[in-house]
């Protein structure tokens, strides 16, 4: 859904106005059940007042089967308010969740530090979370106060004085433990998230840091980060905890007090035995709300951060273009001018440009093998291609089209995509190898298989192409996981295949099998993009690209740059003596 002005509605506001219903039937609720919570206080008024003074049976049968037909009543009002707030927290969550997970798999690609600030899967679950809690209960239920303290004013205007001065300490209790414990909250949770960004990292690391005896070094570090985020929820928590305990013992005091002035007011013959009591319950009841809602500060704190962070993080996200469905391509493909600059809030002000003027074209059926050096720009190039990264500068059409003319779910089944670095996620080889797509074909799976030389590999494997992979239980080899990779790469015949460094973990017979898929795949009339530090991998590429500090050097057949290198001093330094096969 869009505004007017063409921005995307925020995903989490639209669903909190849809809930906005529940909410009202939640405050009805409250409303009849703070009217009910009476039914003790004046229950327990007419037995002593009227009960005891007639000693009436059959008067306190009656009284008693009204007060058991409305505490019926609340039993089911208070079972439909928890019920319509878990129900709620459940909508929002699936109405939520899948655009939450969806930006905070996208927010390492936005290269916009500010967003990998926000966690919103996690902020949304402790929104979802408060909303099932006894927590939201107070909050309901603080709007009712007046009508008990109208009530105890009723039965006596000292009461109902003492009561409100008592409600006025209470409340301003509340309102200080939000002033002093917000900032330490807020504070806490994001050195919170700094330690998960830690301990995720240090967990994809595991490998280098144990072999590189660093994980006391990791773990001291983690203890200093871990240590000064509980010392800031520490410190909000030791104001919250004294505030709760004041709080307590106040209305306790409050209602000691209430029980004194109540006495002395019976012995002056101003109101009854049986008001004294009625009064001190629902005084303490007026105050009850107060006292929940002060004893669950962390909690509601937490939630109110968290609200706010989802509004915020999901108000970042951009409108979706209107698109038309685009025919399916071939896989001709042009790049003008490709520009592409440091991240923001980098180190350097200036932003320096990682790809500056890149341009060439490529006809199905073509094969590129783009080399160069480390911090060349091959990798920066792959993602530009791909969709992943957006170009500050230029232009890439894929038949005509430039790829944001194209649906993202389209253009993802148009392309082949094998990254510099690969994982294999949790599911079963065949699943992976599908993009987890649940209409994927077997034959389909295994053509892909084929293609990339891993068929027979598969087969071997304990439970071939149902193999669970992507944990500890069945791990692959650096070699396994990137074959698998490159068979995810061409599965669903892809128009345009972009390889980045295919072969950084392959054997003699893992480069053989590679140079054979890119071959099939021109045969197919597929174009190919290779990404290569080694030369050796462009075996089987038809055109060359030479990209040295981000600039294009030289682009053209293959057999004229090899020819050019070869023969000229002044060439570039990259050895193409491991490619001068027939291309």
């Amino acid at each position: 859904m869009q505004t007017p002005a063409g921005r995307v509605e925020n995903p989490y506001r639209q669903a909190l106005a849809q809930l906005k219903r529940t909410f009202v039937f939640v405050g009805f609720f409250s409303a009849i059940l703070n009217l009910l919570m009476l039914t003790g206080p004046i229950y327990m008024l007419q037995v002593y007042d009227r009960v005891l003074s007639s000693g009436s049976v059959a008067t306190l049968q009656g009284l008693f089967i009204i007060v058991v037909i409305l505490y019926a009543f609340l039993g089911v009002y208070e079972f439909l308010r928890t019920r319509l707030l878990s129900r709620a927290s459940y909508r929002l969550d699936q109405n939520v969740g899948s655009k939450a997970l969806g930006f905070w798999m996208t927010s390492s690609l936005s290269q916009d530090p500010s967003r990998e600030h926000y966690n919103p899967v996690r902020d949304l679950d402790m929104v979802r979370s408060f909303l099932s809690s006894p927590a939201i209960l107070g909050l309901f239920d603080l709007p009712w106060i007046p009508i008990f303290l109208a009530v105890v004013f009723f039965i006596h205007p000292w009461l109902g004085w003492l009561t409100l001065l008592g409600a006025g300490v209470v409340v301003l209790a509340a309102v200080f433990n939000r002033l002093t414990t917000q900032g330490a909250i807020a504070e806490a949770m994001g050195r919170d998230a700094q330690e998960r960004f830690f301990v995720e990292r240090a967990k994809r690391n595991a490998e280098p840091i144990q072999a590189l005896g660093m994980q006391d070094r990791i773990l001291a570090r983690w203890q200093a980060l871990h240590n000064s985020a509980l010392a800031r929820s520490q410190k909000g928590g030791d104001r919250s905890e004294g505030f709760t305990a004041f709080s307590k013992s106040f209305r306790l005091l409050l209602q000691s007090t209430l029980l004194t002035v109540g006495a002395y007011l019976a012995l002056q013959q101003q109101i009854s035995p049986g008001m004294i009591i009625a009064a001190s319950i629902i005084a303490g009841r007026a105050l009850a709300p107060v006292d929940q809602v002060i004893g669950q500060w962390r909690a509601i704190g937490r939630a109110v951060e968290a609200h706010r962070r989802l509004k915020e993080s999901l108000d970042t996200i951009p409108p979706e273009k209107q698109r038309v469905d685009l025919p399916v391509p071939k896989g001709k493909l042009k790049v003008v001018n490709l520009t592409k600059l440091t991240p923001k809030g980098s180190m350097v002000s200036d932003r320096p440009r990682i790809l500056d003027r890149v341009t060439f074209d490529l006809s199905p059926g073509d094969a590129l093998g783009v080399v160069g050096n480390s911090a060349a720009g091959k990798s920066s190039l792959a993602r530009l291609l791909t969709g992943v990264w957006q170009p500050e500068g230029g232009e890439i059409r894929l038949d005509g089209a430039t790829l944001d003319q194209w649906h993202p779910q389209d253009l993802g089944r148009y392309i082949g995509y094998l990254p510099q670095r690969v994982e294999m996620l949790p599911g079963t080889i065949a699943e992976n190898i599908a993009r987890f797509d649940p209409e994927a074909e077997d034959k389909d799976i295994i053509e892909a298989a084929k293609l990339a030389g891993i068929h027979d590999m598969v087969l071997r494997m304990p439970d071939g192409y149902a193999t669970n992979i992507g944990s500890a239980e069945q791990p692959l080899s650096g070699g396994q996981t990137q074959r698998l990779g490159l068979a995810r790469a061409l599965f669903g015949n892809p128009k345009l295949v972009i390889l980045d460094e295919p072969n950084s973990n392959l054997d003699a017979d893992g480069d053989d099998a590679l140079a054979a898929a890119i071959t099939q795949l021109r045969e197919r009339q597929t174009t190919v993009i290779v990404m290569a530090h080694r030369p050796s991998v462009i075996v089987a590429v038809n055109k060359i690209l030479i990209l040295s500090k981000g600039r294009m050097v030289k682009f053209g057949s293959k057999k004229d740059i090899i020819s050019a290198a070869m023969d000229t001093s002044s060439a570039p330094t990259v050895d193409f003596s491991s490619a001068r096969k027939s291309g």
